[in-house]
């Protein structure tokens, strides 16, 4: 087999793997086979670029920049949808389209899916373009971050026409939204409102890895084209399943307006059992050529129309406003409900986020209160019922004092937060940051739990997570629940640690705003704890990706006395607080801020082990070449339109073995 044929055979079964998991959720294959096969694709691309496919599943990862997203114009006009919210709208709605065309008429209802809309454009098979919606005439071309969605085909399979477009929404699920969140909140970071809205933010990402993380889903309802050959909504809806597409299996042909209303009531009730945010059902002439014939308004299609589900509400009473401290400081406030049912769960608590929410809702404790869980995961209030305000209702007074430690609370301006600055000796602050010291992607230390930490704390055996490192088999055995084995499995755990890579640790130390990949960053520029410590916030904001915000947290945690201390103790205790010599040792700054593009087929070295030199070495990879690349290494077959592109923007072109020469 040749090497092309081996590119197209790996290409051919990732996409139906890709198809398997993502769309038939039927794996047939293990994550470890699939990412080996997929390591074997981008080796074989990656030496032979000359067999270059805009569809290849690699492109999955993502890594393109796009600073600004170019506006398309839509072939096919993305109309709006007319809203209906009761049986009446709807019997006008058939009421209107009677008169309109001849004939028994019949409906496809299909959930109406709360995302990001999106018109994908594919030729000959290939995903060509990926377009928001924008004003329905033209949108943002985010094909880019599209590709990285593993329920988007790249190749589709089957009998497929020549040019379509097809619609649907890009949405994020309740359990990938839950997911992000507590990694946001584990760093110190705000947690997203709704899934729908940051489905829709992740579009306009820069960075389209960092769309390939978010685990996103693309729905399809809705063919447009010419010349399609197909006569129905449900046939089209039947064909693009047949060519790779997740189009939802919910969707059902009804023959009347009744049925539709049955379908309505069901998924009303039902909806809350699905794994995306539904805000209401779409009903749709199913013939096409009656379609055709009702036409549309300036706005809508007049053989479609939106039931709007009402968002779940419920009135109960708020008994009480208590206070939570995270483990940066930041005081949430929390309304204890008297216990309501609400889309199909039991509703006890609800955050009320800050004291600005809580003026601007006018809430008091004792108040009748309207909770809703709309598009929202998390219950929240979104009005007080006056009228049935006690009489001696009282004012709701913001606390003024941490509810753990009683230190008098700060807020800094343009925080909507208030903060205990008491860092060292608020308990739930000390106990949230070993907890994140100790997490899966800090120090992940085998046998301990948050559940232990705090008996750690509570017992007065650490107050800092240096503190682990001095504990002993006679301080742990006493306490509850712990038995000999368990004793020594996590001590040994704490002991093995000490050799967790320095990017890690320096995540696991719990500085505000930095996470994981700006732990990286900082590692690579700096490589040693003592190096970070001392840098200044100008030296900081140099960094690749570090803003003046993340700088003056990192500046702020080294200048704490007591910070210093426990990093001090956990040097000696033997935790990595620098690069490995190992790495160290292939490393050098000769290439500091200079900006690498790599194109064309090599020789001494892979293109990836070109990569991995100028990282090395201090320099920087680029994807496309700008102006601010310095140099182009060219290898052979590099494309004639890069070789133009470096020659119009003067950027030099030099050869591996230049390149080479450079870091000897």
């Amino acid at each position: 087999m040749s090497i092309q044929e081996q590119i197209e055979a790996l290409r051919d079964e990732l996409h139906q793997h890709n198809y398997n998991y993502y769309v038939q959720d039927n794996s047939t294959i293990s994550d470890f086979e699939f990412d080996v096969k997929l390591k074997q694709l981008q080796e074989l691309e990656a030496k032979h670029p000359e067999f270059y496919d805009a569809s290849s599943p690699t492109l999955r990862v993502g890594g393109e920049i796009t600073k600004n997203f170019e506006t398309v114009a839509h072939e096919h006009r993305m109309y709006s949808l007319e809203n209906s919210y009761s049986k009446d709208d709807l019997l006008d709605w058939e009421t209107r389209i009677k008169k309109m065309v001849d004939g028994a008429i019949s409906y496809t209802c299909e959930l109406k899916y709360d995302g990001a809309s999106i018109s994908l454009t594919y030729e000959n098979g290939k995903l060509l373009k990926a377009v928001t919606r924008g004003d329905g005439f033209q949108g943002d071309n985010v094909t880019a971050n599209i590709k990285t969605i593993k329920s988007v085909p790249l190749q589709l399979k089957g009998d497929y026409p020549e040019k379509f477009d097809i619609r649907g929404e890009i949405v994020l699920p309740f359990e990938g939204f839950i997911k992000m969140n507590e990694e946001r909140i584990e760093i110190g970071e705000e947690p997203y409102r709704n899934p729908r809205n940051t489905a829709s933010g992740s579009l306009k990402l820069q960075d389209s890895s960092e769309v390939a993380k978010r685990p996103l889903e693309c729905l399809l309802y809705n063919i447009t084209g010419n010349n399609l050959n197909i006569k129905t909504q449900s046939e089209s809806l039947e064909k693009a399943r047949s060519w790779g597409f997740k189009v939802p299996e919910i969707a059902k042909e009804v023959n009347s307006i009744d049925a539709v209303l049955e379908f309505i009531a069901h998924w009303d009730i039902h909806r809350h059992d699905l794994p995306y945010e539904t805000d209401g059902v779409v009903i749709k002439v199913n013939d096409l050529q009656q379609q055709e014939e009702l036409g549309y308004t300036a706005k809508a299609p007049r053989w479609a129309m939106a039931y709007k589900f009402k968002a779940e509400q419920v009135s109960t009473r708020l008994n009480e406003i208590t206070y939570q401290v995270g483990r940066t400081g930041a005081i949430t406030p929390v309304a204890n409900l008297e216990p309501v049912e609400l889309a199909g769960t039991t509703v006890k608590r609800a955050s009320l986020h800050n004291a600005d929410q809580i003026e601007k809702l006018d809430i008091c404790e004792g108040d009748m209160v309207f909770v809703e869980k709309g598009g929202e995961i998390i219950p929240k209030i979104i009005a007080v019922d006056l009228s049935q305000r006690p009489a001696d209702s009282q004012p709701t007074q913001y606390i003024t004092q941490c509810p753990e430690c009683n230190t008098a609370l700060v807020r800094q301006e343009g925080e909507a937060q208030h903060y205990c600055p008491n860092y060292n000796g608020c308990k739930p602050q000390i106990i949230g940051r070993i907890q994140h010291f100790i997490s899966r992607k800090a120090m992940d230390i085998d046998g301990l739990g948050g559940e232990t930490v705090a008996l750690f704390v509570n017992a007065a055996l650490i107050s800092n997570y240096s503190d682990l490192y001095e504990l002993t088999l006679e301080d742990v055995l006493p306490l509850e629940r712990m038995a000999q084995k368990s004793a020594e499995n996590l001590l040994n755990g704490i002991q093995a640690s000490k050799d967790v890579p320095f990017e890690r640790v320096l995540f696991g130390l719990g500085i505000r705003y930095v996470g994981e990949t700006v732990a990286k960053k900082l590692v690579k520029h700096y490589k040693t704890i003592g190096a970070i410590a001392n840098a200044t916030i100008i030296d900081l904001v140099t960094v690749d990706e570090i803003g003046v915000r993340i700088a003056e947290s990192v500046t702020d945690f080294f200048q704490t006395q007591t910070n210093i201390e426990i990093v001090e103790r956990l040097i000696r205790f033997g935790v990595q607080m620098e690069i490995s010599a190992e790495k160290l040792a292939n490393q050098t700054n000769k290439l500091e801020g200079q900006a690498f593009v790599v194109s064309g087929v090599f020789h001494l070295v892979s293109r990836n082990e070109l990569k991995k030199l100028i990282e090395d070495n201090g320099g920087k990879v680029s994807s496309s070449i700008s102006s601010k690349t310095n140099f182009v290494i060219a290898g052979d077959n590099m494309g004639p339109s890069k070789k133009e592109k470096a020659d119009s923007l003067a950027v030099s072109i030099i050869s591996e073995q230049d390149f080479l020469n450079m870091i000897l």
